[in-house]
């Protein structure tokens, strides 16, 4: 009797133990399951009705833990997968953690260093505050995204640092890596940031570089390590040998209201077998307030202004006037119904992906780049629900 109830003590303890060891870390799953309906006032040419998905917030499922290792010092990690929740497909074929993969270790006096596919210090810091995380990238993104700030690039191969919060600043650094045997600068990014956040102001300045890699004359399936954002926007630019962003933003909160305003630069340079021989800069200025009407109810408004430099053969350059409205009403912290409105204005000249000039084309934020207007004009609808876990 003696003998089995130690065999029976023995056996709790070694159970026991990883138990033990489980209560130091810990495993969160979250997501986002988000669909709206959608009209668009031209598509090619005709105007449509559809559902999409991702809007207010991307639709999304994904991992992330910790592990306290002792002295301040902590592991961590986050899995993160996007999908259509209206077809329940992959937002990338082949990729499973399309969004985010990567593992780290962090602590409060030495800061964070991180390795794996993430977003550059360029997007977390400058996005951040942008026009995006107030009125949605749907429609409150840059035409065409074509200044990267919203979640159109993130680099694989990639190891960043963020320092500890020093003052109310904070400065990143990201360098993604190309991996091309005897050629390291080839399809490799590189990005830093810096935010500073006093009493009710919040700044950020971010810069990013990105190289096209082998195998391709397009970003598209060459083997950069980050691919440029694509729409009818930058469509003839699509042959670039490298791309940089430049961008600073700035917000203002007082009470129920928040404004603010934000600036980028979004260089184009091309390389041997490009269709275009000039650089080319598309910078956007714009301002952007939210108002908290009631607790459930906020409302939303944004302007930008994006225009290009002349070159390549044109003499009146494209340029993108963009307003977007937003409300939404939360149910709950993790329920909303929302409502979203935009239209775009589009002027002057640009290339076609093919290097032929032609006329702006008018493209929503970054829902519309693979559907452009056949015009200088678009007027974008949407109304949906988002849900969170």
């Amino acid at each position: 009797m003696k003998r089995n109830t130690s065999r029976i003590a023995a056996t709790l303890l070694l159970a026991a133990t990883p138990l033990a060891a489980l209560a130091q870390s810990s495993v969160t799953i979250y997501g986002v399951v988000d669909n709206a309906l959608v009209y668009s006032s031209s598509q090619n040419g005709a105007h449509n009705v559809y559902m999409r998905s991702g809007n207010l917030s991307a639709s999304k499922i994904g991992f992330k833990g910790s592990e306290d290792l002792g002295g301040g010092l902590q592991a961590f990690f986050q899995l993160e997968n996007g999908f259509d929740a209206d077809t329940g497909a992959m937002s990338s074929a082949n990729t499973l953690f399309n969004r985010q993969s990567f593992v780290g270790l962090s602590s409060k006096s030495a800061g964070a260093l991180t390795i794996g596919r993430q977003y550059t210090p360029y997007y977390l810091y400058v996005g951040a505050i942008g026009s995006t995380t107030v009125l949605t990238g749907a429609t409150g993104a840059h035409p065409g995204d074509v200044d990267a700030l919203d979640t159109s690039v993130r680099s694989s191969n990639a190891i960043s640092y963020s320092s500890p919060v020093i003052g109310g600043a904070q400065v990143s650094a990201l360098y993604g890596m190309g991996e091309t045997a005897g050629s390291t600068a080839t399809g490799n990014a590189w990005s830093m940031a810096l935010k500073y956040n006093v009493n009710a102001w919040n700044f950020a300045v971010g810069f990013q570089h990105l190289n096209r890699g082998t195998g391709s004359a397009t970003w598209g399936s060459s083997t950069a390590t980050a691919n440029i954002p694509n729409s009818a926007i930058n469509a003839g630019y699509q042959t670039a040998n490298s791309a940089q962003m430049v961008a600073a933003a700035a917000r203002y909160t007082i009470d129920k209201l928040m404004l603010g305003a934000g600036y980028s630069v979004a260089q184009y340079k091309p390389g041997s077998g490009s269709l275009f021989t000039q650089a080319v800069k598309f910078q956007t200025a714009g301002a952007f307030s939210t108002y908290q009407l009631s607790p459930a109810l906020t409302l939303a408004a944004g302007y930008s202004y994006t225009f290009a430099n002349k070159g390549n053969g044109i003499s009146t350059a494209a340029n993108y006037h963009q307003l977007a409205l937003q409300e939404t009403y939360a149910f709950s912290p993790r329920t909303a119904l929302y409502f979203l409105q935009a239209y775009q204005l589009a002027g002057g000249s640009t290339l076609a992906s093919n290097g032929s000039i032609i006329h702006a084309l008018a493209a929503v934020g970054d829902s519309q780049n693979s559907t452009a207007s056949s015009g200088k004009s678009q007027t974008v609808v949407m109304a949906g629900i988002r849900h969170s876990f």
